[in-house]
């Protein structure tokens, strides 16, 4: 059954339901509020009033990295937020400066680790944005300057990156989607021996594209566009990708 949140404040609700009962909703008043359910009611616990633009969009990081939050704001920032010990703390760094459309968390398990001999310790912080500025940019958790910094900037788009995704899988390589205005989706695909080097495969589109996100198990990649149709994409043997099924409204 379905609930409704009254007087959430927010017109436009973007929740991302993770550790049980509590969610995250950001809106074009530039906050982000994180909720929890309590005798069957959500009740609002913390306001952050962090950018000052519009909050396109929160993502919930894995669970084994920690409870982290990272929102993405037209004003060119990225925030962070994490839960530890009872009390939220947050950081604000600038990303694009045009404006961030999307983020996306890397697993929390480096590609290649389950079947490495000499696996990488801890949680992996990683995610990755799209910005107005046509870029895609990867960020890595700093731990000797306790922050976020861009690690990498991947070029080709010559439109806005609306959307980004980072696919779930664990096994040999990292494979980030990136949807963008110029009609392309682009999908970057590295191995755990060239971890900075990225290559991309173009997938040509006749509208332009506003999603991608990426099957649980990580090997189908769901794409939509202005055209009101979602395609599925899956990768051969030979390393293309092929449209798998169209799907129209």
């Amino acid at each position: 059954m379905a609930q409704v949140i009254a007087n959430s404040g927010h017109d436009d609700m973007i929740a991302h339901p993770k550790y049980g009962n509590i969610l995250a909703s950001s809106s074009y008043d530039g906050k982000v509020l994180i909720w929890r359910e309590q005798s069957s009611q959500w009740q609002k616990v913390a306001d952050f009033a962090l950018h000052s633009a519009s909050v396109n969009i929160v993502s919930w990081s894995p669970h084994e990295s920690g409870c982290l939050l990272a929102c993405a704001s037209s004003d060119g920032s990225v925030s962070v937020l994490e839960f530890m010990e009872g009390n939220w703390k947050h950081q604000v760094f600038p990303a694009h400066g045009q404006g961030v459309n999307a983020v996306s968390w890397a697993p929390a398990v480096a590609p290649g680790s389950l079947v490495s001999s000499k696996p990488e310790l801890g949680a992996v912080r990683r995610f990755v944005t799209g910005g107005s500025d046509c870029l895609v940019k990867i960020w890595d958790w700093n731990r000797e300057q306790n922050t976020y910094t861009p690690t990498l900037t991947l070029s080709g788009h010559t439109g806005w990156v609306r959307d980004v995704a980072w696919a779930p899988t664990i096994l040999q390589k990292s494979y980030i989607a990136s949807a963008s205005q110029d009609k392309t989706v682009r999908i970057w695909t590295s191995d755990p021996g060239h971890p900075n080097q990225w290559k991309s495969t173009v997938l040509n589109f006749e509208a332009v594209l506003w999603r991608v996100s990426w099957s649980l198990s990580g090997n189908v990649l769901a794409v939509s566009g202005g055209d009101n149709k979602v395609s599925l994409w899956k990768e051969n043997l030979k390393g293309e990708w092929d449209c798998v099924k169209w799907i129209e409204e």
